[in-house]
């Protein structure tokens, strides 16, 4: 028998679907309480089905954040959560997942927990002073050093694109690669770009940015791409790539999967594939792959132009960065070796160290 679709969690209150009281529950809105019963934790639908999240549908939020928080709310039912909850639920997550999950994580799915709530127009538990003293405990305890993707350095991509053969998937990756590193894209903006999206000049090329993580109200940025020459050249890979897939003859994507046959079909590629692409390439050269992702190629443009000299806010003009202080971890990491204190104590030039010296 076909089910419905299980209705957002608002539809749930509206239909006054919680009674009754415990010490879970807390006062609603018109009067009502609203009573999570001790077996069948989260919401079920009408057929008595497994517990689901709520929908969430914040229009000020990117569907990739909504699509997160969704994701946080799963996993914070699927632990035994319940929504609405109490502060004293949340504290119990905290507890029982604190020295499994990092702080961002834990940090975001508190946020998935609060959307939650006022999107039901009810007071959130996740301020709660006790959820905010036991979330610094834990910060304390644990830190809140985030862990970044290892930069992808120029050295290392020139060996990934060395080793590549002259497919069409080779030339697709190439061209990937090169520009996600060129133009410091995130993975999501590279495989959303379109035909219309790229301007050819004598320079290189311009790519148009439509909408990213940053602008969710699709302002827009144009990103030079320059025509470097050699076999790092992002402007030369991406034309050849375009040219043998025979892209600009079927409008859309650039970045197109490949059917059984080993035909490009009319489908965009995802963003995971960018990773696990890469993850790929470096596994063939023997490199340990695990440090590495899409974000590697961003993080890889910001510390070889720091290390270059470039001005910061000309290297967020590239990778369209806001925060000054996000792109500084990537450029406080380059500057490590620059006119190191160290060395000049020694009065020794740097040298890199042999493999039997390691």
């Amino acid at each position: 028998m076909h089910k419905r679709p299980t209705p957002p969690l608002s539809e749930f209150l509206r239909r006054d679907r919680f009674s009754g009281h415990d010490k879970h529950s807390f006062p609603l809105p018109n009067g009502q309480v609203a009573r999570i019963r001790a077996k069948g934790r989260g919401i079920r639908d009408e057929h008595g089905g497994a517990p689901v999240a709520p929908s969430l549908s914040d229009p000020n939020l990117s569907v990739n954040t909504l699509r997160g928080y969704q994701a946080d709310l799963a996993h914070f039912i699927k632990s035994g959560g319940r929504l609405p909850c109490s502060a004293d639920m949340i504290v119990a997550y905290l507890d029982d997942r604190g020295e499994w999950l990092s702080i961002a994580t834990l940090t975001r799915r508190l946020m998935a927990i609060r959307h939650a709530h006022v999107e039901l127009g009810l007071p959130s538990p996740t301020g709660d002073p006790m959820v905010k003293q036991r979330l610094r405990a834990l910060r304390r305890k644990r830190g809140v050093a985030q862990r970044q993707a290892k930069p992808l350095s120029r050295k290392l991509l020139r060996r990934i694109v060395c080793s590549m053969g002259h497919s069409l998937i080779d030339k697709r990756d190439r061209a990937l690669l090169l520009l996600g590193f060129g133009g410091g894209f995130r993975r999501s903006e590279l495989v959303a770009l379109n035909t219309y999206d790229l301007d050819p000049t004598e320079e290189g090329v311009i790519v148009t940015i439509r909408r990213s993580k940053t602008d969710q109200e699709g302002a827009g940025r144009k990103v030079a791409i320059p025509a470097v020459g050699g076999k790092l050249c992002p402007a030369r890979a991406l034309k050849r790539w375009i040219l043998s897939a025979r892209i600009s003859a079927i409008p859309g994507p650039i970045f197109r999967s490949f059917d059984r046959g080993g035909a490009v079909t009319d489908k965009r590629l995802s963003a995971a594939y960018v990773s696990k692409m890469l993850k790929k390439r470096l596994r063939a050269l023997d490199v340990d792959p695990s440090p590495y992702s899409a974000h590697s190629l961003r993080a890889g443009l910001v510390t070889e132009a720091a290390r270059a000299g470039v001005p910061s806010w000309k290297i967020r003009q590239q990778t369209g960065h806001r925060s000054e202080a996000t792109l500084a971890r990537y450029i406080r990491d380059a500057d490590l070796w620059r006119n190191n204190s160290a060395v000049a104590a020694f009065g020794a030039r740097r040298r890199a160290l042999s493999k039997s010296e390691h």
